[in-house]
């Protein structure tokens, strides 16, 4: 295969926004001739079309055959796979520090996993209050063009047990960031809440921790999480959000 720099540049920013699996079958669809608008629609899930589109575009200014488009896809489908497979973990605490036992805090994973950031960046959070280090953090992720999501609890869906402002406010002016919630109508029984709290980066990096996105969450209390690097584990929870948002279980806020 001939160099083609623009069409292997935007191969490798769409190899962070989609699964292996996914750029498999985008690589089928290429390789059979299919049309650009086809092609972009061969896995109809949140973020693919985004995603494959400006892919294709370079293909076409490149006058790459698709046959050598699919191939150099598949083996970059493989590549990703085989460095999935290496995983690191690390311990990631809130609160106290013991000296003997060394740990990075969840305020340090945290802003730094949001600087890492260069594809997509998901939240996920029950409560949420004003904490500067991570609004700037994700007003220079939005700068750079990084696709931005955040879950969250709602007072309404917290029945009581969040008070003061709405989780979500504590995101207020940070343009270009998207907010989503759990609607009561979907959720089914009466006591279930939007508990989760994790962050995921370009599909890489997975924070799963007790945290919540407040000063006490990241910085006061004793909370304890795990910093996932590599392997499937952020692929598939980012699969799994955006799973959710595509059946309607997750909901736009309006703003």
């Amino acid at each position: 295969m001939s160099w083609h720099p623009a069409f292997e540049a935007a191969a490798e920013r769409a190899v962070h926004r989609i699964s292996p699996v996914h750029l498999r079958q985008l690589a089928d669809r290429v390789g059979a001739g299919a049309s650009d608008e086809v092609a972009a629609e061969a896995v109809p899930v949140p973020g693919f079309a985004e995603a494959v589109v400006p892919l294709l575009a370079a293909r076409r200014a490149a006058g790459l055959p698709a046959a050598e488009a699919a191939a150099y896809l598949r083996g970059l489908a493989a590549g990703r796979e085989q460095g999935a497979a290496a995983v690191q973990v690390e311990s990631v605490w809130s609160g106290p520090k013991t000296h003997p036992v060394p740990v990075r805090s969840t305020a340090q994973v945290l802003v730094g996993l949001v600087g890492e950031a260069q594809h997509e960046l998901l939240l996920m959070t029950y409560a949420a209050r004003d904490h500067p280090p991570l609004r700037a953090a994700l007003a220079a992720a939005l700068g750079r063009g990084v696709a931005v999501t955040i879950v969250v609890e709602t007072l309404q869906g917290a029945a009581g047990a969040l008070v003061g402002q709405e989780p979500a406010a504590a995101f207020a002016g940070l343009d270009g960031l998207q907010l989503w919630h759990w609607p009561i109508d979907k959720r089914g029984e009466e006591y279930a809440r939007m508990h989760a709290k994790i962050a995921v980066a370009d599909r890489r990096l997975l924070l799963v921790s007790s945290a919540n996105l407040t000063q006490s969450g990241v910085d006061r209390n004793i909370e304890a999480g795990l910093l996932v690097r590599g392997g499937t584990a952020p692929q598939r929870a980012a699969e799994h959000i955006a799973e959710l948002r595509s059946r309607g279980v997750l909901a736009r806020l309006a703003s």
